[in-house]
């Protein structure tokens, strides 16, 4: 019923009564000093009116808010116009004035409620409850407040504005019977709710705590209220009040810029602080930034937090939640425990104490089985407890722990509890989670930052295992540690990593299986067992005292399944690879069924000094002196004071190794004691490993004895000996040892008095497939070390015995440990791994230019492979293609031999065939004298033949001009500027020099013919011989028809030979050399000047055809004019018969020799041609003519005729003065040599005048002592007259034409056969010899055939250019010669294989054969041809007959 005092005074003194009275209760259910919110709510009730009203006037409203008191009936709801304020709870309920409870106040309507800013609704009485219950929407102003004990909102949408509350701290009625959330006694402890209260009995204890936590079922919808705190005695019973309700329930929104409390009270210096209550909230979405609170209260031992949960679809992160323990004044390290906050839509438990740090646990009892929770949350230094004995802890989502959380599960007084985790991720960062028992945790994802996992197995047999199964990803990072004192198992399908520096997972005993990938990062370890000799000796002790072999270590179980039974400390099973950065450290190391394992630089797996005690190959001690222990290797023995103590000995199977090292004990404990090495076995014979890629160490080194003994009286006893080096079993398919890396079974060192060194451990590798064959793989790559020495002696110890590195024994072909090929040139035939079994190979099948091969997977039979040096020798027997095609045959001489039949054969065949065609070759008699004079070339007619010399030309010739210059591209013919004697008076001499002009002009080659010569003469110089006697026989038939038709004769004196154009005729010797104009008589001169021109025809010059070259000999060319003008007054046959005599002398002269070789012509003509010419008053003298200022000269014959006093010629004649024409060197040479000798000798008085004996023709004569002076010049080609140069003739034609056709065949077979062994060599090779020259090589054989098959008058002429084709090929030769120096020059002077030192043989030392052969074949053929030539042009060979005599006793037959 409420009572309104309508009467101003009334009201004023009832108001003031009910202030004294709320005052009074107040002080009794409110502790001093609570938080903020208490003192807010506390003073309004105190002083409601004014401050209400100041604040109102504050706000700027005009109207004055109400306080009204209210006695309310129970479950009655209320109108609007009951609480005082305007409208209608149906339709909009605006509440402007503050109500002051003493009971329950329910308000109910179908419309909206709003409560004005400033407005309070105070019920402060504990349990009080306020209840509202709007189908609107209900709005909460500025700086409003509601206090009850319990407070339930249920509206459309909730709106708190800013500063707005709702407040049940300290307000909390009586928790659930049958909990004991308030602590008993008078130690002040703090109540407990959602998390327990503190107790300062005992600072840090977390078996000790004050109120123990309750409603974990209402986990999801909290309604309880909170605890009180203890009392401290027995005055102050209690302390704080627990925390009220709250219950806000919205259909739609709830904006909360407020707060929400139900918070725990002050319990003081004087009571433990009450916990939190409950806070329950549920709407669509969540928004603000107002907070939650149900924090325990502050006291002497500090209140758990209570418990919130938010059942929202949506929650707006600004919302600040907080259910942390209050803080303890008595120990402010423990405050109370968290509370619980569950998001009862998301279904995630967060437990956050808000960096409040405390050592007080809030319990999880139970986690549901049928629904699963999404996320657990522990943070902020909270601490959780799951306290059972048996706890499956299953989440759909992730368990994480962040900032100091931490969860312990059971207890540390009774390890002996069994918990299990189930969640998709376990995540943890600078946490810590305990475990009292055995841990079997299911995951996906285990991440780890500067965390901790600490499993405490209490020593205690019957726990079983502990078992991580992580499915996806365990990462460990900044020093996080996975550790537990009993055995610890690992299982995952994803990848392991210890990232860096402190990150450690280590066991009593350590399984890691079924891991895609295993990485073990700098500075991070891999342990088992712990590092004391407890757990070590648990693992080893039965190892140590067994002889026999653990066959778990050899064949172990293929499924990797947790099994504590088995031998090793540490197994890493089934791991795809494993790389290791850090450490992994363990007694006994078990890789089994991984595929790749690789150390890394820094990386290190060691069981070093992990292993026995003293064990089968135990040290000795006696007296001070210790030996070593033994195993591998015998340890070495100890020396001190004189007394010898024997080392340990020997044990194990080298083949097979599965012991551990032994150590040695001193003879009590204080003397302590070394530890030998452990065992590290990687891969079994079923499975073994893959790869193993050691960059860093794998050491299992016995433990050295460091320091010396002494008694109690400081004198030294001696001491221990080193222990010995442990096991290394390697089971893989490929190893490979890098630069720096290592692999060490080392003994320890013995003491420094005596103690002797531990022996070396044992290694073994067991290959489990070798390849042979083509297949063959090398199964290991090393360039590290492998350390098995014994362990260092000193003062009289020993040093240890090495231990042993041994293989599984090699397939044929391959030894040693690492099965490596056996060397080259050797097999091995027998299985086994001693390097004697690789035999040599013999060295009788080894061909001459081969070498042994590398074969892949060694030689296993003893005919060993081999090699030609160079691919282009043809297997088997590695020769040359040409050798191929020799030993087809049988051999160098029997295919010499039929190769010789043949040519032989083939030979008579063609010397058949040119008989027949052509006809024999036999010489002829003298009777063809004449007609070989006139025809030694006979391709080269004399053009005064050609066209006819009637005998009447002879009567009326007058004069022989001959052109000057030696008619080559360079130096053509010309006449000279001079007008002889002999044609003054029937020339004009005007015209003359025309004609001179006009002749020269015509005589002159063009440029081009020149240039064409000079190619043809660096490529293939016989066409370009054949091309200059081409160009000058066009250049004869231009002068003949230019003197001939186009010139009119103008020259001539006479009428008659300038109207019928026949007073002049051009000329030439057949070898084109020599060219002449003869002048004729018209026939209309004076009779006395006929008779006055005739008889200045002689003395006659006749110069020489020829240039003494091998192509154009010395030769007299005397045509019928010259046959008939001296037929006058010599016989024609005496005549013809001198000049074919004197043309055989001629062409055995050389120009390059021609001082020597004409001293025999001037011999000839003074014993041979004079004696019969002075019979007839004919006299003939050798001279030189037509000297021009290159220094050419001619060659030739004065023949005088008739009576003339040589002594009458005046000296001063010899030279002519008036000559324009520059004479040679030669010629001055020649005079001036005639000055000297005229005053020693008297027959030079003979010297003739040029121009008065021949007419104006510079020139001299030749005898002994003028030849002396006569220059020449040597042209570079001059060597090769040494094979070709015109000879005497020799032997019967027919058999030197018969040689030269063999000569020809073998040149061709050699020629071929060179070019084959050159393309062999190379096709640089082949084409240098064949085109340097061009076309010089192959072009001898056609030649020469066409020389031998042609017929007369060409046959000579052809021969010639046989014999230059022959001479020009030689330049090939020489290039063969040169590229052979090269290629085999080089060759021989690189060094000899290494490999293959048994055979230095060079790869040809033979090559230069063939081209030597075909060197001396065309030697001789040149010579065979100048031999034919000589036949071929001097048929009669009494020509050369030495006796005058019988010389010209042939005359009479010419």
């Amino acid at each position: 019923m409420w009572v309104v005092m309508c009467p101003f005074l009334m009201q004023w003194q009832l108001f003031c009564c009910i202030l004294l009275g709320f005052f009074c209760a107040s002080t009794i259910s409110f502790a001093p000093g609570q938080y903020e919110g208490g003192g807010i709510w506390s003073g309004n009730g105190l002083h409601s009116s004014g401050s209400v009203s100041s604040n109102h006037s504050r706000s700027g409203t005009s109207s004055y808010v109400k306080t009204l008191k209210f006695s309310l009936p129970l479950n009655s709801s209320v109108s609007c116009e009951e609480l005082e304020g305007v409208g209608s709870l149906n339709t909009t309920c605006v509440v402007n004035s503050n109500l002051y409870l003493n009971s329950d106040l329910y308000i109910y309507g179908t419309g909206n409620l709003e409560i004005i800013p400033h407005v309070s609704i105070v019920c402060p009485i504990e349990g009080c409850m306020v209840t509202v219950n709007m189908t609107g929407n209900v709005n909460i102003g500025q700086h409003a407040a509601i206090i009850a004990g319990s407070v339930v909102f249920s509206a459309a949408n909730l709106t708190m504005d800013s500063h707005s509350s709702i407040n049940t701290t300290a307000l909390g009625g009586s928790p659930p019977p049958q909990t004991s959330g308030t602590p008993v006694g008078d130690d002040g402890g703090g109540g407990g709710h959602g998390g327990r209260g503190a107790s300062c009995l005992k600072r840090n204890k977390t078996s000790n705590w004050g109120g123990d936590v309750y409603a974990w079922s209402t986990l999801a919808e909290p309604w309880s209220y909170g605890s009180k705190g203890g009392g401290t005695s027995s005055q102050n019973k209690c302390g704080g009040n627990g925390g009220g309700r709250v219950k806000l329930q919205v259909k739609e929104i709830l904006y909360l810029n407020g707060s929400v409390a139900a918070e725990g009270g002050d319990g003081g210096l004087n009571g433990g602080g009450g916990s939190g209550g409950s806070i329950f909230v549920h709407a669509v979405k969540l928004k603000g930034y107002g907070t939650i609170s149900a924090a325990g209260g502050r006291g002497w031992g500090g209140g758990g937090g209570g418990r919130v949960s938010l059942d929202c679809y949506s929650i707006q992160e600004d919302v600040k939640v907080t259910v942390h323990g209050g803080l303890s004044i008595g120990c402010p390290g423990n405050a109370g425990a968290a509370g619980t906050f569950f998001n009862a839509d998301l279904l995630s438990l967060r437990v956050s104490n808000d960096y409040v740090m405390t050592e007080t646990e809030t319990p999880l009892l139970d986690f549901p089985t049928m629904t699963l929770w999404s996320n657990v949350f522990v943070e902020n230094y909270a601490k959780v407890l799951v306290p059972l004995v048996w706890s499956r802890v299953q989440v759909r989502g992730q368990i994480s722990l962040y900032r100091g959380g931490s969860i312990v599960f059971g207890l540390s007084e009774f390890p002996v509890s069994e918990f299990e985790l189930v969640a998709e991720e376990l995540l943890m960062s600078d946490s810590i989670i305990k475990v009292f028992g055995a841990f079997r945790v299911a995951i996906k994802m285990l991440l780890m930052w500067n965390s901790k996992i600490e499993i405490d197995g209490g020593g205690n047999t019957v726990v079983t295992a502990s078992v991580l199964e992580v499915r996806n990803l365990i990462v460990l990072r900044a020093g996080s540690v996975l550790g537990s004192n009993a055995n610890l198992g690992l299982y995952g399908q994803g990848l392991l990593k210890l990232t860096g520096h402190g990150d450690t997972i280590r066991g009593q005993r350590l399984s890691l299986s079924l891991f895609y990938n295993i990485t073990v990062g700098p500075g991070s370890l891999l342990q088992a067992p712990l590092d004391d000799d407890a757990s070590r000796s648990v693992v080893t002790k039965s190892l140590c005292e067994s002889h026999t072999c653990p066959i778990d270590l050899i064949t172990p179980p293929d499924d990797c399944h947790v099994n504590y039974t088995l031998s090793f400390s540490l197994q890493i099973c089934r791991v795809e690879g494993l790389l290791v950065n850090g450490i992994i450290k363990g007694s006994i190391i078990h890789i089994h069924r991984a595929r790749t394992i690789i150390i890394d630089t820094d990386g290190l797996i060691t069981a070093s000094e992990l292993g026995c005690n003293d064990g089968i190959g135990k040290g000795n001690y006696s007296k001070g002196a210790g030996s070593g222990a033994g195993h591998g290797g015998r340890g070495g023995s100890g020396c001190f004071n004189g007394i010898v103590s024997n080392g340990g000995n020997k044990y194990g199977n080298a083949d097979l190794p599965c012991e551990l090292g032994s150590g040695t004990q001193g003879p009590n404990q204080s003397y302590g004691n070394v530890i030998g090495g452990g065992m590290i076995v990687m891969g079994s014979i079923q499975w073994p490993l893959l790869r193993l890629n050691l960059y860093g160490s794998l050491m299992v080194d016995g433990q050295s004895f460091d320091k010396a003994s002494v008694n109690s009286n400081a004198s030294l006893i001696g001491g221990l000996g080193g222990a010995s080096g442990g096991t290394v079993l390697l089971f893989l398919q490929e190893l490979m040892l890098a630069e720096k890396s290592s692999l060490s079974v080392r003994g320890g060192n013995g003491s420094p008095l005596g103690g002797g060194g531990g022996g070396g451990g044992r290694v073994h590798f067991h290959w489990y497939k070798i390849d042979t064959g083509d297949e063959y793989v090398p199964v290991a790559s090393i360039s590290g070390s492998i350390n098995n020495s014994g362990g260092a002696g000193e003062n009289g110890g020993l040093f240890g015995e090495e231990g042993t590195v041994t293989g599984k024994k090699c397939p044929k072909g391959l030894y040693g440990t690492f099965c490596k090929e056996c060397p080259l040139g050797t097999f091995k035939d027998v299985d086994g791994s001693d390097e004697s079994l690789c035999i040599p190979c013999s060295l009788d099948l080894l061909p001459n230019r081969a070498n042994f091969i590398h074969v892949r997977g060694g030689v296993s039979q003893p005919s060993c492979p081999y090699k030609c040096i160079s691919d282009k020798y043809r297997m088997p027997n590695c020769y040359t293609p040409l050798e191929e095609l020799v030993y087809t045959f049988g051999g160098p001489w029997p295919f010499a031999l039929i190769l010789s039949v043949l040519l032989v054969l083939l030979a008579l065949l063609l010397s058949t065939a040119r008989i027949k065609l052509v006809g024999s070759g036999k010489c002829y008699d003298a009777s063809s004298v004449e007609h070989q004079s006139h025809h030694h070339f006979p391709h080269l007619l004399s053009l005064s033949e050609v066209r006819g010399t009637r005998a009447e030309e002879s009567q009326s010739h007058v004069y022989r001009m001959y052109f000057m210059g030696p008619n080559t591209f360079r130096e053509p013919w010309h006449l000279p500027y001079f007008l002889p004697n002999a044609i003054i008076e029937i020339v004009y001499e005007d015209a003359f020099n025309r004609f001179i002009d006009d002749i020269n002009s015509v005589a002159a080659y063009d440029w081009w013919e020149g240039s064409v010569h000079s190619i043809l003469s660096v490529l293939a110089y016989p066409c370009a011989w054949s091309w200059k006697q081409w160009r000058q026989r066009n250049k004869i038939h231009r002068l003949q028809e230019y003197v001939k038709s186009e010139y009119d004769h103008l020259c001539l004196r006479s009428c008659r030979s300038r109207a019928l154009y026949k007073g002049m005729k051009v000329g030439a010797t057949p070898d084109l050399m020599v060219a002449y104009i003869d002048f004729f008589l018209g026939g209309d001169e004076k009779r006395l000047d006929i008779v006055s021109i005739i008889q200045k025809r002689f003395p006659m010059c006749i110069i020489f055809g020829g240039d003494g070259s091998y192509m154009s000999p010395y030769n007299l060319h005397s045509d019928t004019l010259l046959t008939n003008l001296l037929g006058q007054h010599v016989p024609a046959t005496v005549w013809n018969h001198l000049v074919a005599g004197l043309n055989a002398q001629l062409r055995i002269v050389r120009h390059g020799s021609i001082r020597s070789a004409l001293l025999p012509v001037i011999d000839w003509i003074c014993s041979h041609g004079n004696p019969q010419l002075e019979f007839h008053g004919v006299k003939m003298e050798l001279g030189w003519f037509q000297a021009t200022a290159s220094g050419y000269y001619q060659l030739g014959v004065l023949v005088m005729v008739g009576d003339y006093s040589l002594h009458s010629i005046h000296q001063s004649d010899w030279v002519d003065k008036g000559n324009g024409e520059p004479t040679r060197n030669s010629a001055s040479c020649a005079s001036r040599s005639l000055k000297q000798l005229q005053q020693e000798r008297p027959y030079l008085s003979q010297s003739l005048s040029r121009k008065r004996m021949t007419g104006g023709i510079n020139g001299g004569l030749l005898n002994e002592a003028t030849l002396k002076s006569l220059d020449f010049k040597r042209g570079f080609l001059s060597p090769l007259s040494l094979l070709l140069h015109n000879t005497r003739p020799v032997g019967p034609q027919d058999a030197l034409q018969l040689f030269i056709t063999i000569m020809l065949l073998a040149d061709l077979s050699v020629t071929l056969l060179t070019l084959l062994q050159f393309y062999w060599i190379s096709l640089g090779a082949f084409l240098a010899v064949l085109l340097v020259l061009p076309l010089s090589l192959l072009s001898p054989f056609p030649a020469g055939l066409n020389a031998l098959f042609s017929r007369e008058p060409r046959r000579a002429s052809h021969a010639r250019v046989y014999a230059l084709w022959n001479a020009t090929s030689l330049s090939n030769i020489a290039v063969a010669f040169t590229c052979g120096i090269f290629h085999y020059g080089f060759s021989s002077l690189r060094p000899p294989d290494e490999e293959n030192t048994w055979n230095i043989r060079r790869e040809d030392n033979k090559w230069w054969l063939l081209s030597t052969i075909l060197l001396l074949f065309k030697s001789v053929q040149a010579r065979l041809v100048d031999w034919h030539i000589a036949n071929l042009e001097i048929q009669d060979i009494s020509l050369f007959c030495p006796d005058p005599d019988a010389f010209w006793a042939h005359e009479s037959s010419s």
